[in-house]
């Protein structure tokens, strides 16, 4: 069970005429109130979130110079090379670049590094190579701000160096031709601080495409490319406010159409029809993993070559590969996580550890991120999972929010090879011999900031919401206003008054999940709730128990018929 902590609303009570103006109920007005949007425009923009109200890239720091050097480099008759990472940031970003660049009949190529043999970022090999196919500029999507090494090299090759990126750059910046990254930009000045690389990407090129229509007299059309940008900033995590929301509201509209081949095949393979529209957690949770998986336990080209495809036939061939990996994805996720849990189990019983370091020698150094995610989940502690990499160890940590991880891995990092990343997410590299070492220094940096007892997660709640408006589809119609979720805009989570569980039933192969219908002894209401992975906390027995809720209600469809669908997110017994 969770702490549950509720929004606050601000001491001055919201104008109830606010709502009328709007045209949204008074309890959708209270939600937006204690989420602090303080003013009628901010609600109006928020839920509108029109294209329109992009910025344009000219009003953007660095955009418009980094966008006059590529567009001269470009029309001085040289081929761009585009070098992306291997996840759906980094191939959707460059499935951008390409696409602009095909229309105004432009020399491009790409390069995706190999997962395993190049790791993350530039590398001298791969900078050599394309320069020695003739490649004149080297722009790098989702990645570049901390390769200088590789950067140098590319520069002593002749290459006009441009780094497009969103990560945190390094004290010394690597030595390119032009740099464009919202992190190096002045905060107040920053119209979106938290864009992903695509998102980069997309206000980039959208000034390279103004500059190059003035000389082909075309214009390609960037709402043509939402939908990538949608996938690459939602599968990253990014924060859905401001203009990144504007983008993934418009990219998720976009990913309605089956224009894009391989976007239709890859909705396909998910088990969506191709014209389907999806929500952002159908996107995060079916689609990304699929593109996910060709880098993971191939190359990331496969997704980009799916992206990129301009034929249904060819688009549904490596839609299918690209599945079949991410079922081999999928089996090998479930060996590492279930050992790994076992080996958490039998580090806690020796003693108390306020953080987490497991390795496996034969764990998939492409799913280890993935793993350490379900580690956290389940165990509420900052992990690191390692394994075995060409002679060294390598890993990829998460964290809960109470501790920076970068800075934590910080405090260990004389036993590291190299590391990076931030609060939450981090990668590291070490020789075998040090592991112990670094364990024990880890575990004592969460433990120096968090204490040595496991702390308990918090769960945030908008409000109390009876079983009455709850099933009231008008009302479940006007929350969806508030999507896309993720991030920096939490998909609404309710407590509910006193209930009494009136049925139970069991779900899922293993039973692990389980199906109630519980009734609101206010108004009577009854509604089915499912607990996912909740099922043992809800026996036989508990029928005739009284609870309370924090759930979720949203409208569920199905065969064209629309019913209240309840989501447990805790529960707390009511004595």
């Amino acid at each position: 069970m969770k702490n549950w902590l509720f929004r606050q609303p601000p001491e001055t009570p919201c104008p109830e005429e606010w709502a009328e103006a709007l045209e949204i109920s008074p309890l959708l007005l209270d939600v937006l109130w204690r989420r602090g949007f303080g003013s009628r425009e901010s609600m109006d923009a928020f839920l509108s979130s029109r294209l329109d109200s992009l910025i344009p890239p000219a009003a953007w720091p660095q955009i418009p110079d980094v966008a006059r050097l590529l567009a001269d480099e470009l029309l001085a008759g040289k081929t761009l090379a585009v070098w992306g990472d291997y996840d759906v940031d980094g191939i959707t970003a460059a499935a951008l670049v390409l696409d602009v660049l095909e229309f105004h009949g432009l020399p491009a190529v790409s390069h995706i590094p190999d997962r395993r043999s190049e790791g993350y970022g530039l590398n001298r090999k791969g900078v050599e190579e394309l320069a020695a196919a003739g490649c004149g500029v080297l722009l790098t999507v989702d990645c570049g701000i901390s390769d200088g090494e590789a950067v140098a090299r590319a520069r002593e090759l002749g290459m006009t160096v441009i780094i497009s990126d969103h990560h945190l750059p390094p004290e010394e910046l690597p030595p390119a031709h032009a740099i464009c990254n919202p992190r190096l930009m002045e905060e107040a000045s920053c119209p979106c601080p938290h864009l992903a690389g695509v998102g980069v990407a997309f206000f980039l090129m959208a000034a390279v495409n103004a500059r190059l229509a003035g000389h082909t007299g075309r214009r390609f059309r960037m709402d043509d490319v939402l939908d990538l940008v949608a996938l690459g900033t939602l599968a990253d995590v990014m924060r859905l406010s401001g203009q990144n929301r504007i983008l993934v509201r418009g990219g998720l509209q976009r990913m309605a159409l089956t224009t894009r081949p391989g976007m239709a095949a890859l909705k396909v393979v998910s088990k969506f029809d191709a014209a389907a529209r999806l929500s952002a957690g159908q996107v995060v949770f079916r689609l990304a993993p699929r593109i996910n998986a060709a880098g993971r336990m191939d190359h990331g080209k496969l997704a980009l070559d799916l992206l990129r495809c301009k034929d249904h036939v060819r688009a549904a061939e490596l839609a299918r590969e690209l599945d079949a990996l991410n079922s081999q994805r999928q089996q090998e996720e479930e060996r590492m996580v279930r050992e790994a849990r076992q080996q958490a189990q039998e580090l806690l019983a020796k003693r108390p550890r306020a953080g987490l370091v497991l390795y496996g020698r034969d764990w998939h150094p492409g799913i280890v991120g993935i793993v350490a995610s379900k580690i956290v989940e389940e165990f509420y502690r900052p992990t690191i999972i390692l394994c075995e990499d060409q002679g060294a160890i390598k890993g990829s940590g998460r964290s809960i929010r109470e501790f920076d991880l970068y800075e934590g891995l910080s405090r260990a990092a004389t036993h590291l090879l190299r590391f990076g990343g931030h609060k939450l997410a981090a990668g590291v590299r070490l020789e075998p011999d040090r592991l112990e070492d670094f364990r024990r220094d880890f575990e004592q940096a969460v433990e120096a900031t968090l204490g040595p007892g496991q702390l308990t997660p918090s769960l945030l709640l908008e409000r109390e919401l009876d079983f009455a408006t709850a099933g009231d589809l008008c009302f479940l119609k006007e929350l969806e206003l508030l999507q896309p979720f993720g991030p920096g805009n939490a998909e609404p989570v309710f407590a509910s008054p006193e209930l009494i569980i009136r049925e139970r039933r069991p779900l899922g192969m293993n039973r692990e999940h389980a199906l109630l219908k519980v009734q609101d002894t206010v108004s009577g209401v009854t509604l089915t709730a499912k607990a996912w992975r909740l099922g043992e906390q809800f026996p036989p027995a508990c029928v005739g128990r009284r609870i309370r809720l924090a759930y979720t209600p949203r409208i569920d469809t199905y065969n064209g018929i629309a019913s209240v669908d309840v989501s447990i997110k805790d529960w707390q017994p009511v004595e």
